[in-house]
């Protein structure tokens, strides 16, 4: 992707998960990554091209986690649930951004968030031998993810610290060694 592409993909992201779906027009994506409507237009001919783009954007992020998740020496599911936290990294920005097209029930972003949930849960089955057991492992992070997403950008309220954080890989331990 050119720079310009890319400006405009991260825009359609940013104001996505700042403002919501209806704010991210393609007048505002368009200044607000710095190019005319025309611009905009040359790189994606409609609001459906960047919500494609963006949803690859989140297929590509999620194909390189689970790559990162197969191969952890600590183990898939330590990982998965170490790493449900949070960042502001290129990966949570895309699954935030792709969610709030899903909450508005767009049809190829509830795909994507299909397709990337089963990749990971079929990454976790194929590590840990059990699909009850990778579900377990997964609403466990997902938990995690949710309470940082929720409790994110200067909202006050429970987050998970290090300490509470390594009790829990403690029982994920544990849970993975009963099987």
């Amino acid at each position: 992707m050119s720079s310009a592409k890319d400006r405009i993909l991260d825009s359609f992201e940013d104001i996505l998960i700042k403002e919501g779906e209806r704010a991210a027009t393609m007048d505002a994506v368009a200044a607000a990554a710095g190019v005319s409507k025309g611009g905009l237009l040359y790189h994606f001919r409609s609001k459906e091209a960047m919500v494609q783009a963006l949803c690859e954007r989140l297929e590509a992020l999620t194909a390189a986690e689970s790559e990162l998740i197969v191969s952890a020496p600590e183990g898939a599911a330590r990982y998965y649930v170490r790493t449900s936290r949070y960042i502001d990294s290129p990966l949570d920005r895309a699954i935030v951004a792709v969610a709030r097209l899903v909450q508005q029930g767009h049809p190829a972003a509830v795909q994507t968030f299909a397709r990337v949930q089963e990749v990971w849960l079929g990454a976790l089955e194929s590590c840990l031998g059990s699909r009850a057991l990778a579900q377990a492992v997964k609403l466990m992070g997902d938990g995690l993810y949710y309470s940082a997403t929720f409790f994110s950008a200067g909202t006050t309220g429970p987050r998970v610290t290090d300490e509470e954080l390594e009790a829990v890989l403690e029982q994920v331990d544990a849970l993975v060694a009963r099987k």
